[in-house]
């Protein structure tokens, strides 16, 4: 329990209002009350509120409603809805919509306690996410991170703590995950962010070429060597340097960097001078070290002197709340230079997006955005904008597109059905005002009139003017 979070409940039913006040103030909480949607919303925005438990059903401004309006102007308060109407529609809906969660009533006393303790652990990381990344945007804007997740919430944690000192850091995680992304928050947050970052990928080259490149080399170390060469360690002196796929450097090599970070020294390929250098090693990998270490192929030494920080990124499927906000943050990225604007993504896209396992991680989803940019005709992305792969992947549970009940066989819609869904769908949120509908399918009028007579959807005379 936290006994200082504040909590609003709002309901339309005086009785109902009042019995979950009194429950809510008992277990200690600061408790206050809405009779209706938009008292409801005049509160939020004038007291922060940890967590809102509102009533679907009330009149004019609904559940629905309020759970936008908070999303916009408190996107740190949790969002819990009620409905003594309770459907897996519902449900999906207030989980696409952004609810922390669904209950339908009557419920039972320890079952609101639950979900009210796991919804303010919620809203806590949500808080402290925002509060550290906005400590990292303070210190170098544009902020790289993105994602809300408790996973991403961590290694937010770990770059703004590192980030102030020296320590050899050792970033682990698959392909695609972000490496050099977190390497270069933790650089450009750090007191060298002014001295230079220097890339290495360790496994782009022979280890002969890749000896050469980092300790630089001296006149006639080798055929072709002409001239001294400076080394990438002293391009980095005082600054960072990022040596990516670490794993894959061989024995002689793995000897010599040990000795860069035991004397702060390096020395060129042919030479015999020690040179000085003050470099802050920045490792990554996306193989198990510690196996490698167990196997014989990689020195124990070398590795306790590299795993003094750990940073272990998670893979895209372990945090798949936050694909949407990676996807909208990719979208507006690729659709700068674009003639159609691409507004978002409808609700069916997003749910194969967040179904699909994305093996290659962060960078696959990137791609997978910048083709569905080139290929869409209209201001939504489609599913039939997705590559194979991921229009096949299966929906988890909540998630299904194709509206069978459970144990039925998969059935994925056509693309028909997908825009006649969302029609009605646009239309439902309008409250069938056609122009509002149009608007938001970047469409002209007659074009709408168009589209509903060959979906069969009866568009009304109701709200079609503003």
């Amino acid at each position: 329990m936290e006994p200082e979070a504040r909590i609003l409940v709002v309901d339309d039913d005086a009785v109902a209002r009042d019995l979950l006040v009194e429950a809510l103030q008992k277990d200690g909480y600061q408790v206050e009350s809405a009779a209706c949607g938009a008292d409801a919303i005049e509160r939020g925005r004038a007291t922060r509120f940890d967590l809102v438990l509102t009533d679907i059903r009330m009149g004019a401004v609904d559940g629905f409603a309020v759970l936008r309006e908070f999303r916009e102007f408190s996107p740190d308060t949790s969002l819990v809805l009620l409905t003594a109407f309770g459907s897996m529609e519902g449900a999906i809906e207030a989980i696409k919509q952004g609810a922390f969660d669904y209950l339908a009533k009557p419920f039972k006393k320890e079952e609101i306690g639950l979900v009210v303790r796991r919804a303010l652990e919620h809203s806590r990381l949500l808080r402290e996410n925002i509060r550290y990344r906005e400590e990292l945007r303070e210190r170098h804007e544009p902020s790289p991170l993105v994602g809300n997740s408790p996973p991403m919430l961590e290694v937010y944690k770990l770059v703004a703590r590192v980030s102030a000192g020296r320590s050899t850091v050792l970033l682990e995680g698959e392909s695609g995950t972000g490496k050099e992304l977190i390497a270069r928050a933790i650089h450009a947050n750090s007191p060298r962010r002014d001295r230079p970052f220097v890339p290495v990928n360790c496994a782009a080259l022979a280890e002969t070429l890749l000896e050469s490149e980092m300790f630089g080399h001296e006149r006639g170390a080798f055929t072709g060597a002409v001239v001294a060469k400076e080394g990438l360690f002293e391009l980095a002196h005082d600054g960072s340097i990022f040596l990516d796929e670490i794993g894959d450097i061989g024995p002689a090599l793995q000897v010599k960097l040990l000795r860069v970070i035991q004397e702060q020294e390096i020395r060129r390929v042919g030479g015999t001078a020690s040179i000085k250098v003050d470099t802050r090693i920045i490792a990554a990998t996306n193989r198990d070290l510690s196996a490698l270490v167990k196997d014989g192929r990689f020195r124990k030494d070398l590795f306790y002197r590299l795993n003094v920080v750990r940073i272990l990124l998670p893979p895209l499927r372990e945090r798949r709340e936050d694909i949407p906000m990676l996807a909208h943050h990719f979208l507006q990225k690729f659709t700068g230079g674009t003639v159609q604007p691409i507004r978002g993504y409808v609700p069916e896209t997003m749910a194969l997006l967040q179904a699909y396992a994305w093996p290659g991680n962060v960078r696959e989803l990137e791609n997978v955005v910048e083709r569905a940019v080139s290929l869409a005709h209209g201001p939504l992305i489609l599913p039939n904008d997705l590559p194979e792969p991921v229009r096949t992947a299966v929906p988890s549970v909540g998630e299904d597109m194709s509206g069978r009940s459970p144990g039925q066989e998969e059935r994925m819609l056509t693309l028909e059905e997908v825009e006649k869904r969302h029609l009605i769908r646009v239309l439902r949120e309008t409250g069938g005002n056609k122009a509002r509908a149009a608007k938001i399918l970047g469409i002209d009028r007659r074009t709408l009139y168009r589209m509903a007579e060959r979906f069969g959807v009866a568009l009304g005379d109701e709200g079609g003017e503003e």
